[in-house]
């Protein structure tokens, strides 16, 4: 099984890259945010837990989104591997991550970080709050307060998998397909 993290600050392309990757090579895509709205929606006793969270202003527990995610690989048996989206974000989560896919007998098999100039990043996300009015690419002061927090926040967690030797940077301000043939031969050098 192949378990990529694809890490990169906001604007660095993840969104469309991860959605290549999937489609190329049968890759589950495990998004945090997708799983709470689904448990949600679903109204699971995880749902029911991450909401009664949610409606405190608390943010949702680690245990309940690392027991959302193992549901998710449990319900999907058969797959190839899976890629995951807004997870993990701080080093306590990688640890659980990784002692959750040891217990299912996998474990991450890479981690790539896209790297886009933050003059660039500025640009693509004020385009992007631009066209599509999303309050948080609507001012440079925003868009700079979220890349910092980016930083502050992965950092760590690229340093833990670059202890374990799984962790690469790859360019991400070429074309959106030089940027997936990067990506490609890091993924087919591991397949």
């Amino acid at each position: 099984m192949f378990n990529l993290i694809l890490f990169g600050p906001p604007g660095s392309g993840k969104g469309t890259q991860s959605q290549r990757i999937i489609e190329k090579y049968g890759l589950i895509h495990l998004s945090t945010g997708d799983l709470l709205r689904t448990e949600i929606s679903l109204q699971t006793s995880l749902g029911i837990m991450a909401r009664n969270f949610m409606d405190q202003g608390l943010l949702v527990p680690d245990e309940v989104v690392i027991a959302m995610i193992a549901s998710r690989i449990d319900e999907n048996p058969r797959a190839l591997g899976f890629i995951f989206d807004g997870f993990p974000r701080t080093c306590a989560q990688a640890i659980a991550l990784d002692d959750l896919l040891n217990r299912k007998h996998g474990e991450i098999s890479l981690v790539l970080s896209l790297v886009v100039p933050e003059p660039e990043l500025i640009r693509r996300l004020l385009h992007r709050g631009a066209t599509s009015m999303r309050a948080d690419d609507a001012s440079e002061n925003l868009v700079r307060a979220r890349i910092l927090e980016y930083h502050d926040k992965t950092a760590p967690v690229a340093d833990h998998y670059a202890r374990l030797g799984k962790f690469r940077t790859i360019r991400g301000d070429g074309s959106v397909e030089e940027t997936f043939l990067l990506l490609c031969t890091e993924i087919d050098s591991l397949l």
